[in-house]
């Protein structure tokens, strides 16, 4: 048997909402989601992430196309950009004549977690408030452009987009879908090796192979997603060629 508590219910309950009422959401609102944010766990408490507020119609506009020509991101009242910053602590260090070494791949993957985890705060803070919200891990697609339309310093990484609003009464109504079930999630001790027998049945579908390959084309192999890997492998070639 399941616990349930407050908490429990609206994690269970929320879901991806791309489509909005046309209703504005309240500075008072947007601040307690921000907010929220701030509460997340974070690395030594440094707070390695800058929120990036888009309120620009013209810069949502910009960031709609740029991340796989989504036109509800134009839409959304609220847009948040969660960036991985170490930029300020190299220049809060080199601001105090400590001559710190230049940050490298894993201080940005550090920077990344705690931008994401504050990211999901916002988000469970989001849904208490009655708002949708989607994630946008689109925005490291055409990574150079996003820096440059962002002003993004160069230790600094758009690591996910979100947006929010509040949902209509369909995106209330429409389901959520299923998650993949524990046994095939959770490994005790040490990582577990499944067996392509148990791939196809955690993927479900009765493992098709028409239904993996029509996933593996619209994601994994997806323009979208070969842009991504280009675009950041390019940006990552600063960190490793030092």
């Amino acid at each position: 048997m399941r616990l349930e508590n407050e908490v429990l219910k609206q994690l269970g309950e929320r879901k991806s909402v791309r489509v909005f009422e046309n209703r504005e959401v309240s500075q008072d609102v947007k601040n307690e989601i921000i907010a929220s944010a701030f509460e997340a766990p974070t690395a030594g408490n440094m707070m390695l992430y800058t929120i990036i507020d888009v309120t620009d119609s013209k810069r949502k506009e910009q960031l709609s196309v740029l991340c796989d020509h989504q036109p509800f991101i134009a839409k959304a009242p609220v847009v948040l950009v969660f960036a991985a910053d170490y930029d300020k602590w190299y220049k809060m260090f080199s601001a105090a004549g400590l001559s710190p070494r230049r940050p490298g791949p894993g201080d940005l993957l550090l920077a990344c977690s705690d931008a994401l985890i504050a990211a999901q705060n916002s988000v469970t803070a989001a849904h208490s408030l009655g708002l949708g919200s989607c994630y946008i891990g689109d925005i490291l697609e055409n990574c150079e452009k996003v820096r440059e339309l962002l002003s993004l310093p160069e230790y600094t990484l758009p690591a996910v987009m979100v947006v929010y609003g509040y949902p209509t009464q369909q995106q209330k109504e429409r389901g959520k879908p299923g998650r993949f079930a524990k046994e095939h999630i959770v490994h005790t001790n040490s990582y577990r090796e499944m067996q392509p027998e148990e791939l196809l049945r955690m993927y479900g579908d009765n493992g098709s192979r028409e239904s993996l390959e029509a996933f593996c084309k619209r994601k994994y192999m997806s323009d979208f997603s070969l842009e991504m890997n280009r675009s950041v492998s390019e940006y990552l070639k600063n960190f490793m060629d030092r």
